[in-house]
């Protein structure tokens, strides 16, 4: 509630007059030209706004910290449910899978990217309290920046960070880096291994496009798609003929020092049905913001995307059937497994557009932070296409976004007995039967 004072200077040759002690008689007496009112509101702390930007979810809460060149990177992640099998090589697999330098159609950075859990985790398993997880930098070259740290990149961060906070790390991007989303890889992971447990879901991404090679819709079978198809190539393409074209398309243009773009496509199978809220949080609206997040994206779709504007409803509604175990399922999945914001138990699939890396051995047209046009060749070690390193990450947001809706669907629709003529039961795993790695 607001605090309200009556100041005066003359009125009995007191400064301040308490409000709550002067009836409604004796205020109109008060010559309101010489009275001034000020006002303090007290906010109630949950109301304020946290504008600091480094903080994701609600149930399941992630936030990352650290820069490209400074210390290291990690992430704290806190809400995570006690009494779960973990260790660090639950995490290691994806930041593996996520670390520089581990092809020639990558950066060349050296990092092993190894991470230590320092707490939140006893005997190998959850506890329940906050968990910190901490992967030291350790090949960083500060001098390849020394251009840029007077001459802005075009198209990245640099000019913005700079009009926003007036001060920024120059050295690698500090946060704008991609080095960043390996707190992100960390936590994915963690929230993976949950909805593996807890529902026997499977989160799975690959490379669909890169620059002008696009793999064309129905090639790849979502139903039988494995994480040995995609990791079976470096680009994480599952088809072997259009992967080498993939890679040939970004060694064409890494060996003149420039970049491309390209489409990260996820799936989702065996997610719980009723995930997401009606209106401000549907599903799809959490997972468009988790991907967008990522650094380098540009465009998000889901189920028909785009291309179902030239549909009739006729033609893209998804009709509903009764399967052999007494399920409702629908015969087609333009919806892309989420209908009305809630998902319903079909495949969920997204695609995820990121541009050419912004960062190019290039001479380009910019200007310095005193306002001089120059031309710059940006220094550095750099990847001509992110999407093969993007992969993880985007499981891993995904992963994030269900996670957190998981634990809002339990606390909200199963606290109390569920309708099991329209509800299914969240199944509760054995842990006792589940310490083995996912």
């Amino acid at each position: 509630m607001a605090s309200s004072t009556l100041t005066s200077k003359s009125f009995l040759d007191s400064s301040r007059i308490d409000t709550g002690s002067l009836s409604s008689a004796h205020l109109r007496k008060l010559s309101f030209s010489s009275v001034q009112i000020s006002s303090r509101s007290r906010l109630p702390k949950k109301l304020q706004i946290n504008a600091a930007g480094s903080t994701f979810g609600n149930n399941f809460r992630v936030t990352t910290f650290g820069e490209s060149h400074g210390g290291g990177v990690g992430c704290i992640i806190d809400g995570c449910p006690p009494r779960i099998p973990l260790s660090e090589s639950d995490m290691q697999f994806d930041l593996d899978r996520r670390r520089p330098g581990q092809s020639r159609i990558t950066t060349p950075r050296k990092e092993t990217d190894t991470c230590k859990i320092s707490s939140g985790v006893s005997e190998g398993q959850t506890t329940g309290t906050p968990i910190h997880v901490f992967v030291p930098n350790t090949d960083q070259r500060g001098f390849d920046y020394n251009e840029m740290s007077v001459a802005y990149r075009p198209s990245h961060a640099d000019a913005t960070y700079d009009m926003k906070y007036g001060v920024r790390s120059v050295q690698g991007g500090g946060r704008s880096s991609a080095r960043e989303t390996i707190g992100r890889v960390a936590a994915g992971a963690v929230a993976k291994k949950i909805l593996k447990l807890y529902a026997g879901t499977e989160i799975l991404a690959y490379v669909s496009q890169v620059h002008k090679v696009v793999l064309p819709e129905g090639v790849v079978n979502h139903d039988s798609l494995s994480l040995d198809q995609i990791e079976s190539n470096i680009v994480r393409c599952p088809d072997p003929e259009y992967a080498e074209k993939m890679i040939a398309a970004i060694d064409a243009v890494r060996v003149k020092g420039d970049s491309v773009g390209g489409v990260v496509t996820c799936i989702v199978r065996n997610a719980p049905r009723g995930l997401g809220s009606p209106v401000f949080d549907k599903l799809e609206a959490e997972l468009a913001k988790a991907a967008m997040s990522l650094p380098a994206t540009k465009g998000f779709e889901f189920g028909s995307g785009f291309a179902g504007t030239f549909l009739s409803g006729s033609e893209h509604n998804d009709e509903f059937y009764t399967d052999e175990h007494g399920r409702i399922r629908t015969r087609t999945n333009r919806s892309g497994g989420i209908q009305g914001g809630i998902s319903n138990g079909e495949i969920i699939n997204l695609r995820i557009a990121f541009k050419p890396t912004s960062t190019i051995g290039r001479k380009q047209h910019t200007v310095t932070r005193d306002k001089k046009e120059i031309e710059l060749i940006a220094r550095g070690r750099h990847d001509p296409c992110v999407v093969p390193r993007a992969v993880p990450m985007v499981e891993a947001m995904v992963a994030l976004v269900l996670m957190d809706q998981l634990m809002a669907q339990y606390s909200q629709s199963y606290l109390f007995p569920i309708n099991p003529d329209l509800q299914e039961p969240l199944t509760m795993p054995r842990l006792e039967a589940a310490n083995a790695s996912v």
